[in-house]
């Protein structure tokens, strides 16, 4: 195994985001919108936290209020590659963000689908483009299933899904990856650098109730907005105890992982992901082991892929770093 931190503080410019845009999906698109060194070439809409039509009507209003309506915005698969669509209405609502509506975005969607907009904004960027993947994997699947030569114009895919430890769709399956784990082997499988934000980290890095108090107090909207998404995981604690500590960045820690990665501690190990029916299904298999065991003497070594995956995490920076980007005016 290879541990890591501060590993390469370098900016992701520029960047494609992938969302289901639920309560944590709006407070990313809130920080990268606000963010002065981050280059948004467009955001694709997959079904997951909601179904797509919702999704893509959250992301445009989010987008409009944070003053980045003019980012393009594809709306993308509308159910797995498999499986039926099953969303998580039980944390985000109905509507993806827990009942909080929104000033309609007067930006019409692309008329491209999500992956032939990958595919365009890929080949119109003079640089390597970093894709940032906060939902299910399907649409990311799917463009390196139909497009597999763009890969190389990839820097990096980083995900938020996934964990090295216990899960929260099932005891061992992260909700991203067990709704579309096929998507997800396929992701794994890419021939570009993959990194795994997932549940090892993803419920540490909070905002204080008073910061949130100071949120909803500004006459921005769009932090009112933010205080009102946060709002929403404290409201949840009594009923998840990893919700104790404040409002939930959540994949929102994800995009400010992008943003500078000096704030994780990252290790590279083999893993897998789990497809076979049953209670282990969409289980992302991370090989932590200093050296094989029985099994491996038995049964021989299987191949698996190594990834870049997220374990530690400084939360206290993190959280000042999200708070003092959305802060900022967004001139565009």
């Amino acid at each position: 195994m290879h541990w890591s931190k501060g590993h390469d503080p370098r900016m992701a410019n520029p960047l494609l985001v992938d969302v289901d845009t639920g309560v944590d999906d709006a407070l990313a698109l809130l920080f990268l919108a606000r963010h002065p060194e981050l280059e948004i070439l467009g955001v694709t809409c997959v079904a997951g936290n909601t179904d797509v039509d919702r999704v893509v009507r959250n992301t445009l209003d989010v987008l409009h209020l944070a003053g980045a309506g003019s980012v393009p915005v594809a709306r993308g698969a509308d159910r797995p590659l498999i499986e039926p669509r099953r969303p998580a209405s039980g944390f985000h609502g109905e509507d993806g963000l827990a009942g909080y509506s929104l000033p309609l975005s007067p930006h019409p969607a692309s008329p491209l689908p999500a992956v032939e907009f990958m595919k365009w904004a890929i080949d119109e960027s003079a640089d390597p483009v970093t894709l940032l993947a906060l939902g299910p994997l399907t649409n990311v699947a799917l463009f390196l299933r139909l497009y597999p030569e763009r890969a190389s114009r990839l820097e990096r895919i980083v995900f938020m899904g996934g964990s090295a430890g216990v899960g929260n769709a099932t005891a061992v399956a992260e909700f991203n990856i067990w709704h579309d784990p096929e998507a997800a082997a396929i992701v794994l499988d890419a021939p570009v650098p993959v990194i795994m934000y997932g549940l090892d980290v993803f419920y540490e890095p909070a905002v204080g109730v008073r910061d949130i108090a100071a949120l909803g107090d500004s006459a921005d909207a769009a932090l009112r907005l933010a205080a009102a998404l946060l709002s929403h995981s404290v409201s949840l604690e009594s009923d998840d105890p990893r919700l104790a500590f404040g409002g939930l960045l959540g994949d929102a820690g994800a995009a400010c992982y992008v943003a500078d990665p000096r704030l994780v501690v990252t290790g590279i190990f083999p893993s897998s992901i789990e497809l076979a029916p049953g209670a282990g299904r969409g289980q992302t298999i991370v090989d932590r082991r200093n050296s094989p065991g029985e099994s491996e003497q038995h049964f021989g070594s299987k191949k698996d892929r190594r990834m870049e995956v997220a374990m530690t995490v400084d939360a206290h920076d993190m959280e000042h770093l999200f708070l003092e980007t959305i802060r900022k005016e967004v001139a565009l």
